[in-house]
């Protein structure tokens, strides 16, 4: 239906100022969240696993980020499998791995997994260390956080902002997993329902979270990153090619993306950021491939109602969308 002429009413953005990341468009497992809502991957949003014959068969080396021997996993087809086969590869329970990156131990948010790793990118996984519970005065309306998840459920930190209410507390880090908020457990929720919970939270009052943050290598014991940065880009490894992650059907080997898709899902990243709070390149990613071949905006508006409509994105942000697709074919970056 033509935008604003009929198409059904959309939420209002969830989030201003804040940010949140399918961490990943899809990727997330079929459970549902503890909001009434679908939790980290809706069933509509996914097919049961395809059969192992047609599962890429290759071969990727792991370690855990704080330290270990060098693990071999194969034979995955979305980011739940990998973080089960890393598990098993490590004889840790697969709910220990909180996220990974790729080619460095660091809590490297520009280097966080999403959808895509490349062939000959190097994996490491982050685990569970100390939990933490912080008492937090929101005297500002935005904290300054982003917020991804690593599509399996946990909803954790990727960046805060310089000078914000967050950033002047040293016991909240980067790649810190936000377990609960005021006693509400966020286990099993998308990293847009934890930003809208933030949002929320009323000025001028205190609230508490309750943080796990990732186990550290001893050269990583005092450093206090500060995330990726917008306008980074998608960081989709070394190898010529990539094996993307989907959340219908199988697993496939592709092409690194070219130069136009890349630049618009860092312009559809950034609108996401805007609009939403959230930060998420591989849900950038699935919109551009819903929009780049649609004739108008309706069109678009369409394909994102029917593929990712618990978004509820509003009229505006898929004006957005679209002219950045458009923008970036033409080559107006």
């Amino acid at each position: 239906m033509p935008l604003g002429l009929g198409r059904r009413k959309k939420a209002p953005p969830l989030v201003e100022n804040e940010e949140a990341e399918p961490g990943r468009s899809g990727l997330g497992v079929g459970e549902p969240g503890p909001l009434g809502g679908s939790g980290a991957g809706e069933s509509q949003m996914g097919l049961p696993p395809p059969p192992a014959a047609l599962r890429p068969r290759l071969v990727f080396h792991t370690q855990l980020a704080h330290g270990s021997p060098t693990g071999r996993i194969e034979g995955f087809t979305n980011v739940k499998e990998l973080y089960g086969k890393i598990a098993e590869a490590f004889r840790l329970p697969a709910a220990e791995v909180m996220f990974c990156t790729l080619n460095t131990h660091k809590v490297d948010m520009d280097k966080l997994l999403g959808g895509q790793i490349g062939l000959e990118d190097f994996i490491f996984a982050h685990v569970k260390g100390q939990r933490k519970e912080v008492e937090v005065f929101k005297s500002e309306e935005a904290l300054g956080l982003t917020i991804t998840d690593n599509g399996a459920g946990y909803a954790f930190i990727k960046r805060i902002k310089e000078g914000s209410v967050v950033d002047h507390i040293q016991l909240i880090s980067v790649g810190d997993m936000i377990e609960a908020i005021n006693g509400q457990s966020l286990l099993g929720c998308r990293h847009y329902e934890v930003a809208r919970l933030l949002k929320e939270l009323p000025r001028g009052r205190t609230f508490t979270l309750k943080l796990t943050e990732p186990r550290k290598a001893f050269d990583m014991i005092s450093q206090r990153s500060a995330g990726g940065h917008p306008g980074s880009g998608p960081q989709l490894g070394t190898g010529r090619g990539t094996l993307r992650l989907r959340s219908r059907g199988p697993a496939t080997v592709e092409d690194l993306p070219s130069a136009f898709e890349e630049k618009a899902i860092e312009k559809v990243d950034d609108l996401l950021e805007s609009y939403m709070g959230i930060r998420d390149t591989e849900l950038a990613a699935t919109m551009v491939e819903l929009g780049k071949d649609k004739r108008n905006p309706d069109e678009l508006a369409e394909a994102l109602d029917e593929w990712l409509g618990d978004f509820a994105f509003p009229d505006e942000f898929v004006f957005d969308v679209w002219g950045a697709i458009g923008d970036a074919k033409v080559g107006r970056y």
